[in-house]
């Protein structure tokens, strides 16, 4: 029995969500205390419920102390099964968060599966769709296994309602190399809205422009229905040879648009002015499926906390170590042992 402290490193949901996803893998239970332990509301959340139930489903597994604000769990794994599945989480919690508690196990189930995801799809503190679907998933499919993920319908903070469907085609996962992003080959500005006056966009826009000086024809407004609000989100994104960055301002209630669209174009020009092929948000997501694999590398920005306590349960799980060397050109090279 794996013993881990939820408030080490990070002190999130990424703890428990990693830990699932090993566990199912790996055949190894583990027990966890202090979940979430360095969050204003600690223990177990709906979003986090819904991603250790489905872990629970996918692969048989016994657990105890799955209750809304428990800050301890026992989860001892049986074996994954491919299949259709439907999991609702009832607020505006990730989809993205769920779906990266299973998707690996479903990759090294022993046929096909179908997810489908409803909660929040474009919410504070998670990737949103675009990001999994147009940075994270390429980057998988290219080490052999096959996923297509759609957007039905958007989900934003706090009404939810969202839905996002899931194909998942399992293979062996084969290393990689992302070293370097290639040239930038084309920028856009993407505002999504809904149930809000329309100057609210036009000032995000216009906040954004100024910070990064991309033309005005890289940027585009989409309304959606009134059913999929109210809520509003700018999602900036640089496309390069190898690869690609998606960064989000999401709206706020009590935050101007202006400020919300400044700071996404910032942290973009950050990452702009790097020579990483991940961003902050993709390192952590790329440690996994890496270290699965069995070797590979890739250059990123500096590692987050996220990332770093990722590879600490990485490390409990499978032995397998991740270093972080900076170079010489003050990118970092992140590489699995």
């Amino acid at each position: 029995m794996i013993e881990i402290n939820g408030a080490e490193g990070e002190g999130g949901g990424q703890v428990l969500r990693t830990a699932c996803a090993l566990s199912l893998i790996t055949g190894e239970p583990f027990h966890i205390t202090q979940i979430r332990g360095k969050r204003a509301k600690p223990g177990l959340l709906r979003q986090h419920l819904t991603a250790v139930e489905a872990a629970r489903t996918i692969g048989a597994a016994q657990c105890e102390g799955l209750a809304m604000r428990s800050s301890e769990l026992t989860f001892r794994p049986g074996p994954i099964s491919a299949g259709d599945y439907h999991f609702s989480i009832g607020t505006a919690g990730s989809t993205g968060l769920v779906l990266q508690t299973v998707l690996m196990p479903l990759l090294l189930a022993d046929g096909p599966s179908r997810l489908v995801l409803e909660g929040g799809t474009h919410n504070l503190s998670a990737p949103p769709f675009e990001f999994i679907d147009r940075c994270f998933l390429p980057i998988v499919n290219r080490m052999g296994p096959r996923v297509e993920a759609r957007l039905v319908r958007h989900g934003f903070y706090p009404g939810g309602g969202g839905r996002i469907e899931v194909d998942i085609t399992p293979a062996p996962l084969s290393p990689i190399d992302c070293l370097d992003r290639g040239v930038l080959t084309a920028v856009s500005g993407t505002a999504l809205w809904t149930g809000l006056p329309p100057d609210v966009v036009e000032r995000e826009i216009l906040a954004a422009r100024e910070v990064l000086g991309w033309p005005e024809e890289a940027f585009v407004e989409r309304r959606l229905s009134d059913a999929e609000g109210p809520g509003t989100a700018l999602l900036l994104e640089a496309t390069f040879e190898q690869g690609r960055e998606i960064v989000t301002g999401f709206g706020q209630i009590g935050v101007p648009a202006q400020l919300l669209a400044k700071t996404a174009a910032e942290r973009m020009g950050r990452f702009l002015g790097s020579r990483a092929f991940a961003g902050p948000h993709l390192q952590d997501q790329l440690l996994l499926p890496f270290a699965l694999a069995g070797g590979g590398s890739f250059t990123t920005v500096k590692p987050s906390q996220h990332t770093r306590t990722a590879a600490m349960i990485i490390s409990l799980f499978t032995g397998r170590r991740w270093s972080f060397e900076q170079e010489s050109n003050g990118a970092t090279l992140a590489r699995v042992h």
